[in-house]
């Protein structure tokens, strides 16, 4: 049943356009699944290698201006020299920002873990304010706040993407590749590294793992899966501008992974649906001023009453349950099994 689940909740996922008719809720979906595969890739730094990136929204706006701008071509001088590029089609453009971001992540990575805590932290934010600076100013390029718009949708053949069902039908199977991908990581040899890298970095050098490499390898797999967050965002909403770099991006992120249960493979999708999809239910009963005290207050309320997250306090709830369902059983045994021993 346990191997199941995953199947079950998949195939659910999938009919939600059968049955669901309000077109605005599909769009809160659509947005909140791109936000969780994003979620899902800072979980896996914060989550499995213990390093907070809060600068992780560059590789978000990396992915999207990256694929947007293969879509659409440009025409820029750089240093005196022209560079002329024609439109692409749009997955071309999607596997670019993947490649471009990742590129990103490991020049980052290179550069930032060399130093930890609080200076790595700082590097990151740093990182994503340049990036914000650069796609600002650099007007020829990015339009600056003007924003990049007509991206075009995907297309697959002859068939456009251009309602919200196929959009819909795209996040939840790169959702489904991304979550696949991290859980391959990090149950391999190299996830295992990972969490020793968290637990204990001293103990976990000395037994001969390569700090650097398995952080940087973390942080060009996250960065990637980040930029194809981006990507899809482009291409869904088919307009960016600088503001795709906000901090409040950021800490969106950061906030699904730790009240879902950082360093779980199903804790940023439980924290992504829950802070994604409760706005829209809190705008039909309270004003915009009271949904942000609510916001506020649930946060806190799951981060001092389950410190770990849901998954794991759902996970060791439904531990116990079992453990004390099968006592008797187990008491029961060792009775008869005790009775058998003591005869002559």
């Amino acid at each position: 049943m346990r191997r199941a689940l995953p199947f079950l909740w998949i195939a659910f996922l999938a009919s939600v356009p059968l049955w669901l008719g309000d077109a605005y809720f599909l769009h809160v979906l659509i947005t909140t699944g791109i936000f969780t595969i994003a979620a899902m890739s800072l979980n896996l730094l914060l989550g499995y290698t213990g390093q907070l990136s809060l600068g992780h929204v560059a590789f978000f706006g990396i992915g999207a201006y990256a694929s947007a701008l293969t879509s659409l071509g440009f025409d820029v001088n750089i240093f005196g020299l022209r560079f002329v590029h024609e439109p692409w089609p749009a997955l071309i453009g999607f596997l670019v920002g993947i490649v471009v971001a990742g590129l990103c992540g490991y020049a980052i990575g290179r550069l930032s873990f060399k130093v930890r805590g609080a200076y790595f932290v700082i590097v990151t934010i740093s990182f994503a304010e340049v990036t914000r600076l650069v796609a600002l100013n650099w007007v020829e390029l990015t339009q600056g706040p003007l924003a990049l718009n007509n991206i075009p949708p995907f297309t697959l053949g002859e068939y456009t993407l251009w309602g919200k069902v196929p959009n819909y039908y795209v996040v939840l199977a790169i959702a489904v590749i991304a979550y696949v991908v991290i859980r391959r990581l990090v149950l391999s040899r190299i996830g295992r590294a990972m969490i020793a890298l968290r637990e204990n970095e001293p103990l976990a050098t000395s037994l001969g793992i390569d700090v650097t490499r398995f952080l940087v390898l973390a942080a060009v797999v996250s960065a990637a899966i980040a930029g194809a967050a981006g990507a899809l965002y482009a291409h869904f909403v088919r307009i960016i501008d600088p503001d795709i770099f906000l901090f409040i991006y950021t800490v969106t992120m950061v906030i699904m992974v730790i009240t879902g249960g950082k360093g779980t493979l199903a804790g940023p999708i439980v924290g992504g649906m829950i802070f994604g999809i409760l706005p829209i239910f809190l705008r039909a009963y309270a004003s915009p001023v009271a949904q942000w005290i609510i916001y506020g207050v649930l946060m806190i309320l799951i981060v001092f009453f389950l410190p770990r997250g849901i998954v794991p306090a759902v996970r060791d709830a439904w531990r116990s349950r079992r453990g004390a369902a099968s006592l008797p059983e187990r008491t029961a045994a060792s009775v008869a099994t005790a009775r058998a021993n003591a005869r002559p």
